[in-house]
């Protein structure tokens, strides 16, 4: 049997409720050529039944930066490296509201709040971020989101009782791989910390970056994972070394390793949102507008975390250019 009709049967599965193996994953990675045009083909079936021609906007704050003790290798914000990031403390409610209004106008539907450190407990900063959280849930249709490190179930509860939607925690890598890539914390406290925002009937945004010298068959295991957890998004970072971490000089991906590990995921996770996020432009260069086309249903629009992204007006000309349109706010 042909590859091209290996692609075109596990479309058709996934498409009627299969769900995917890792061997099955394994033989989808190996498509060149035309063969992987097919599998292109496949997981925008896949993605347009779930979401039809909606892509998702979400954008960030970077709320809190540097001085993490964590010493996760690509960060630029660890107190183990020596980067130019800013440090800076946690920024007030005022500020993280009128983010939100501008990520509002630009067509985000999601809007995340983002803290440096290993995690946030009850105090002074929890009690600030969930007076913004209010702000944020109450002035318009963004949806607020948190990203604060390994929290415990009862953090969990107080951001969802001040109107949080979705928790933001990215496992990074497969565990098989996480120890190569971080040392200071063990990857079950980000499983747990899934757990617990799921426990607290919290939607779970969790995914990771590649390139940093994983292999395809981690790319999946991780991907195993996070269907397990039944997380609700997906999104995707594609490395975008800083000068002075442990990464700095890699330089693993191609265009076409980015397209096809979206496309995988895709595949193995055929009903949840996958939104592209860092390291699109430097990665993926001239093929930015494919994502699409592989399967993802989403992408981050305006600056990331530590680094200028794209301009939100070309981000909205390509989406009229593929003929897509940005998925509405909740309200």
């Amino acid at each position: 049997m042909s590859l091209k009709t290996v692609i075109d049967d596990l479309t058709e599965q996934v498409l009627n409720g299969h769900r995917l193996s890792a061997d099955e994953a394994l033989v989808l990675a190996g498509a060149h050529g035309a063969d992987l045009i097919q599998l292109f083909a496949g997981a925008s079936r896949i993605r347009e039944q779930q979401f039809g021609a909606e892509v998702s906007l979400c954008s960030i704050i970077n709320a809190k930066s540097g001085r993490c003790p964590e010493n996760c290798s690509f960060c630029a914000q660890s107190a183990h490296h020596s980067t130019e990031t800013p440090v800076y403390p946690l920024v007030n409610a005022d500020t993280i509201a009128e983010q939100a209004r501008q990520a509002e106008q630009i067509g985000s539907e999601c809007f995340g709040i983002i803290t440096s450190g290993t995690g946030i407990s009850a105090g002074a900063e929890l009690e600030e971020l969930c007076a913004a959280v209010r702000r944020v849930a109450a002035a318009g249709a963004v949806e607020p989101s948190c990203s604060l490190g390994i929290i415990d179930y009862e953090t969990a509860r107080a951001l969802k009782e001040a109107g949080m939607v979705t928790y933001h925690h990215n496992l990074e890598t497969a565990a098989s791989f996480f120890p190569s890539i971080c040392t200071t914390h063990r990857y079950e406290e980000d499983v747990e910390t899934v757990r617990n925002a799921k426990r607290a009937g919290l939607k779970v945004c969790c995914g990771g970056i590649f390139g940093m010298g994983e292999s395809v068959a981690q790319r999946i295991e991780l991907a195993l994972l996070l269907r397990e957890l039944g997380v609700d998004s997906i999104p995707i970072n594609f490395l975008d070394p800083v000068p002075g971490t442990a990464l700095q000089d890699a330089d693993y991906l191609t265009p076409i390793d980015c397209l096809q590990t979206i496309a995988l995921y895709r595949f193995l996770l055929p009903d949840r949102k996958i939104t592209v996020c860092g390291g699109r432009e430097r990665n993926l260069r001239e093929l930015q507008s494919w994502i699409f086309a592989a399967g993802a249903s989403g992408m981050m629009t305006g600056d990331y975390l530590t680094k200028k992204g794209r301009n939100p007006d070309a981000d909205r000309q390509l989406l009229v250019d593929l003929q897509l349109t940005v998925a509405s706010c909740r309200h």
